[in-house]
């Protein structure tokens, strides 16, 4: 009769729990504590401050021309670097590592929102000064958490923002890294066009002071003008161990971005190469299309979403918790009797956690929540300012420097044209040795001017090509925008 009514009982019990769980189910997916992101809207302004006219042209830029744009400068031995570095650079390589470990934090926390199975088996000895005994067990426990008020769904939604933040922190560091690589070797060919310069007017001034002997020797000089011309001759020679030095060390830098030793590229530069060239025209998109493009944006209002949902998280302290345990399994005390019927054992219900009494601290964790939501948000605003910033900067720079240019090739051809023609006067005597000196002294602080301008024009291009948010594959983005609609 009592085993009976203990059958009987169980069997309604069961009864309770198995109609009691869909409806824990259905109203865990209905209850979700904390605020529902919503991504801020930028105040972005119409238009460029800079100009944008001549080569600059405001429109639609090609997403594919921009993810790739130092192919924009037809160089073959660019492209290739910039191919090597993604390969072997080691900031691009731990920001990957750290999307695999998003990555895998992202599927621990999804794993919350399933149960979880144990296997148990032990043995325990335990007695008196009397008597001792054995006992052998062996099972199977689970528990489940119901998420109740969304706590184990916010953590989910703080670990997929968490995710996205990541990828878009790599994203930005292939901007970085394809600008830095151009930039190194937009200076290598710059230098070794300073040094090409240089070195030709040093042998100009080198026949000149030849000449210039020649002269003092026959007495047809004074050696006022013989030390001038040996002055100008030991400045111009002195400049070249500088520039030198100025090219090792951007080389240097350029194999450390791909991951190689200093000295690595050394042998490729061997013969020297000239400055890229600008391409004849740049499309500029307009100001939100860019800061919907830029990684480092992108990755702010991620690391923003992840903060909000965390907010979540903290107030699901607030509220009760249930979790569903079960377990089954064999108890006996000998290990032949395990697999006999009576040693059979099963346990299973729920357990509900009320926080009553914390000091406050479960609200203070909601504060701090707050609090770093709050510093986001500060964030990612001021990441829009900076890129509004580095965008409009680097469109006046450009634009200055290539109105520099015409001034400089006009600059530098008259310097050229001068000292061929003080050079013809001086041989027939109707200018003194000084004019020829100043001329050739012209000659060279110009074509130097040039030169280091066309590097500076480069660079400037490049700069705006980073502040663009070019640099990396646009059907990434693509992804991302399916993936977060």
């Amino acid at each position: 009769m009592r085993k009976n009514l203990m059958r009987r009982t169980k069997m309604h019990l069961l009864r309770a729990c198995l109609l009691l769980l869909p409806a824990l189910m259905l109203l865990a997916g209905c209850v979700t504590v904390g605020p529902d992101y919503v991504a801020p809207e930028t105040n972005a302004p119409p238009a460029w401050n800079a100009a944008t006219g001549g080569s600059l042209k405001a429109g639609r830029a090609d997403p594919e021309e921009l993810a790739h744009w130092w192919e924009t400068f037809q160089d073959p031995v660019l492209t290739s670097l910039i191919d090597r570095a993604v390969k072997g650079n080691l900031d691009l390589k731990e920001a990957s590592a750290r999307v695999r470990e998003a990555r895998a934090r992202r599927t621990a926390a999804g794993a919350g929102l399933l149960p979880a199975l144990d296997s148990t088996a032990s043995f325990q000895r335990s007695g008196d000064s009397e008597s001792a005994r054995n006992l052998y067990s062996a099972g199977f426990d689970a528990r489940w958490e119901i998420d109740l008020f969304g706590g184990v769904r916010r953590s989910v939604e703080a670990a997929d923002a968490d995710l996205q933040a990541a990828s878009e922190a790599m994203n930005d560091t292939l901007v970085t890294l394809s600008a830095e690589v151009a930039l190194n070797y937009v200076e290598v060919r710059t230098f070794q066009s300073r040094l090409e310069t240089a070195e030709a007017n040093l042998a100009l001034q080198q026949e000149t002071y030849r000449i210039e002997q020649s002269l003092a020797q026959a007495g047809l000089s004074d050696a006022l003008a013989l030390q001038r011309a040996r002055s100008n001759l030991e400045s111009t020679r002195a400049l070249i161990p500088s520039l030198r030095a100025s090219l090792e060390e951007a080389k240097n830098r350029l194999a450390v971005l791909l991951g190689e030793h200093p000295g690595a590229v050394h042998k490729e530069f061997a013969l020297h190469g000239p400055v890229p060239l600008v391409p004849p025209a740049i499309s500029i998109d307009a100001p939100a299309d860019i800061l919907r493009r830029r990684p480092d944006v992108r990755q702010a209002e991620r690391e923003l979403a992840a903060q909000s949902a965390r907010v979540g998280v903290a107030m699901a302290e607030l509220y009760p918790r249930i979790t569903l345990n079960g377990s089954i399994g064999l108890s006996a005390v000998s290990s032949g009797d395990l697999l006999t019927a009576g040693s059979r054992t099963f346990s299973y219900g729920p357990r509900i956690t009320l926080p009553i009494f914390s000091a406050g601290s479960i609200r203070a964790g909601i504060e701090a929540r707050s609090a770093l939501q709050e510093q986001a948000l500060i964030r990612y605003e001021s990441s829009v300012l900076t890129a509004l910033e580095e965008v409009e900067n680097a469109l006046n720079a450009y634009a200055q420097e290539l109105e520099r240019r015409s001034a400089l090739q006009e600059s530098a051809q008259a310097a050229q044209e001068a000292a061929e023609l003080a050079e013809y006067q001086y041989r027939s005597g109707l200018v003194d040795f000084t004019a020829l000196l100043d001329t050739q002294r012209s000659l060279l602080s110009a074509q130097d001017e040039l030169v280091r301008n066309s590097g500076a024009l480069t660079s400037n291009l490049v700069r705006l090509y980073k502040a663009l948010g070019g640099g990396w594959p646009a059907h990434e983005a693509e992804q991302y925008e399916k993936e977060g609609s």
